[in-house]
């Protein structure tokens, strides 16, 4: 007996194991990532670039100054960020102090995203299981997935730097350029421990990513919070301290040039690498810490058609984004009277943006229906995501076993996607409608303004199109729809600042409809992108009636 016991004892994995084969996992992610890693590391590098370049090109001492006091007001603190150095500006200090946040969120998401890819989604398709079959520790996976999330944040760094200290925008001293790039790379660091805290928790990838994802909204509202009370002269400044991006930003590249708030950054990584391991050796292969909420005996009653399930498949996801919306209107739509009360001090490319210093008022609400239809095609095209996310984790084909036929499992999934994308539009309206009537006393904007953000549907449909007809004959180019968003939200955004020729504008699928109330609306523009819109989807059905599943 006391032989067996030796026996198994000697073939039980020593403490070291845990970490065997680790160096052939990271080459195997790498290699899965070989597209994927470059996207994102020289997407981010190029949108610095982009914006540092632009603005250098277009913005003067003059615009500077009225950007300055723009960016005084407590709702810019809370959207960009506290403005270290506006009251001596440059380029570099506004591109710093308004687009530095929104970098940091990449990089965020770029992190969460890779993290999830190759540790949670592993287990829950069944291939983690597969690889553990071999000479594989039980931490190796997490290892590999986090040493290549923070090299990717190392190599966006460097990029970053470069591009940034050799434009228009950056610095003569290359160190503020590093420390920039560092302070947007820290906070993808950050999240990228977050998600190997929340990939424990859930054995649903979706459900983990969403919680890293919440502690990054979290991370946004706190710090913003602070930041508005510095503005203000409030006793709340220190609620920027509690939030990782808050500790980035107060780095304060090209003002203050601090490099010590990073050293928190790292500290708080190092403990939620800790707690990352400490959870994944707690657990069971494909199990989550959290205990799995028991569901009823029995299906209700509603669950009775592809739509239904559809719906309850992505009624969460819509569930949180309308919650977004709506407070997103409101917030903005009560910036409306700042607009208006600092319109005579913007510069003309930013004046034609809203209308002129007349129509302020309308050409800000009819611009916030466009930014707003922005933000909904990425719901809608995350939404395609997740229909592509159901076929390879095979769970479309037990679906289709029953009486459901595949037009009918993609027009059900479409039809919660396109009547969605209508009620988030709708509840952005009606909160910037309602923000803005409680900020001016003009109860008349409501109607116009719910009415300017429902008009832009089609342009968001158009793009679900595009990404349908792609999924239905090619579903690993369904990537390609979000070059086609890229390409036509930084035209819609930033054409007319550049500058650029209209012929060039119109190949954006958000410039025909018209930003109303400032614009008038295009019947025929409406009519042509929702016909072309429901072409698209019909192609994309077809090909997908044709085609074989993807089940392995």
């Amino acid at each position: 007996m006391s032989g067996a016991v030796l026996s198994m004892t000697d073939r039980m994995p020593a403490r070291s194991d845990a970490l065997a084969g680790l160096g052939q996992l990271l080459r195997f992610m790498i290699r899965r990532d070989r597209i994927r890693m470059p996207a994102w590391v020289l997407g981010m590098a190029m949108m610095l670039a982009y914006f540092a370049n632009a603005l250098g090109l277009v913005l003067d001492e003059k615009a500077l100054r009225s950007f300055a006091a723009f960016a005084a007001n407590p709702v810019m603190a809370l959207i960009g960020g506290p403005g270290y150095g506006f009251e001596d500006i440059t380029v570099g200090r506004f591109l710093v102090g308004m687009y530095g946040a929104y970098l940091m969120i990449g990089a965020a998401l770029m992190s969460i995203t890779t993290i999830s890819r190759h540790t949670r989604v592993e287990e829950q398709t069944g291939r983690a299981e597969l690889v553990r079959a071999n000479v594989v520790g039980r931490h190796s996976s997490l290892a590999a997935a986090l040493i290549l999330a923070i090299g990717m944040n190392v190599v966006m760094a460097a990029l970053m730097t470069l591009v940034f200290s050799a434009s228009e925008a950056g610095p003569n001293d290359i160190g503020a350029s590093l420390l920039f790039a560092c302070s947007v790379a820290a906070v993808g660091i950050v999240f990228a421990t977050v998600a190997a805290v929340t990939m424990q928790l859930s054995p649903f990838s979706r459900a983990a990513s969403g919680m890293a994802g919440a502690v990054l909204a979290a991370s946004f509202i706190v710090r913003g919070l602070g930041d508005m009370s510095r503005i203000q002269g409030g006793s709340l400044e220190w609620l920027s301290w509690l939030s990782p991006l808050g500790w980035s930003q107060q780095t304060a590249p090209l003002t203050l040039d601090r490099w010590w708030p990073l050293l928190i950054s790292l500290g708080v990584s190092l403990v939620l690498i800790y707690l990352g391991f400490a959870l994944q050796s707690r657990r069971d292969l494909g199990a989550g810490i959290l205990p799995d909420r028991l569901g009823s005996a029995t299906a209700p009653a509603w669950l009775n058609s592809a739509v239904s399930i559809a719906f309850r498949l992505q009624r969460a996801t819509l569930a949180w984004w309308s919650a977004s919306m709506l407070a997103a209107g409101v917030i903005f739509g009560a910036f409306v009277q700042p607009m208006a009360d600092n319109a005579a001090g913007m510069p003309p490319e930013i004046l034609a943006m809203f209308g002129g210093t007349a129509g302020m008022i309308d050409g800000y609400l009819g611009f916030m229906a466009l930014y707003f239809a922005v933000f909904v095609s990425v719901f809608a095209l995350l939404s395609l995501q997740a229909l592509k996310g159901e076929e390879y984790g095979v769970r479309t084909e037990p679906v289709l076993a029953t009486a459901v036929t595949r037009r009918g499992w993609v027009f059900a999934w479409l039809t919660i996607t396109v009547v969605g994308s209508v009620w988030l539009l709708a509840l952005a309206g009606l909160g910037e409608g309602l923000g803005a009537a409680m900020a001016t006393g003009d109860w008349g904007l409501v109607g116009p303004t719910f009415l300017g953000h429902i008009a832009q549907v089609p342009a968001v449909w158009l793009l679900v199109g595009v990404g349908v007809a792609l999924y239905g004959f090619a579903p690993r180019l369904l990537a390609l729809t979000w070059l086609a968003f890229g390409y036509s939200t930084a035209l819609a955004m930033f054409g007319d600042v550049l500058s650029l020729d209209d012929s060039m504008l119109k190949t954006s699928v958000f410039r025909h409809i018209g930003q109303y109330p400032a614009v008038d609306l295009s019947a025929g523009a409406i009519g042509v992108l929702t016909l072309v819109a429901a072409v698209l989807m019909a192609v994309g059905i077809w090909g997908f009636q044709r085609r074989d599943l993807i089940t392995a």
